[in-house]
């Protein structure tokens, strides 16, 4: 499982529903880093920040779902509710899940043991 998040607070909430359900989560603070990562550990999750530019988030999934190897990956992205143009470019660019941040929060573990 793989969470491309600069967020702490994200990050934290991650990293503990994980623990809780004896999953191991590693983190990538950069789409370079990610794509790494996803082709180095073929995660089963990718996470991601919708509202966060610096990890270019739509570019990423674009780049997993664009590659016969990696496109099979399950991705989910929390973004701000009010943040509509983001969630339909997400939903277009292939991000399977897409959510509000809340929403997120509140179903992480069942996302995280889905994974």
């Amino acid at each position: 499982m793989l969470a491309i998040v600069d967020d702490l607070m994200f990050a934290s909430k991650i990293k503990a529903a994980a623990g809780q359900l004896g999953l191991t989560v590693s983190f990538a603070r950069s789409s370079g880093a990610a794509m790494t990562a996803i082709r180095e550990n073929s995660p089963s999750l990718v996470i991601l920040d919708l509202n966060n530019p610096r990890t270019d988030p739509l570019g990423t999934v674009a780049a997993i779902k664009g590659d016969p190897a990696t496109s099979g990956i399950r991705t989910v992205g929390y973004v701000s509710h009010v943040a509509t143009d983001v969630i339909d470019a997400a939903r277009q660019a292939g991000v399977d899940e897409v959510m509000a941040r809340s929403a997120f929060t509140a179903r992480l573990p069942e996302i995280l043991a889905e994974r």
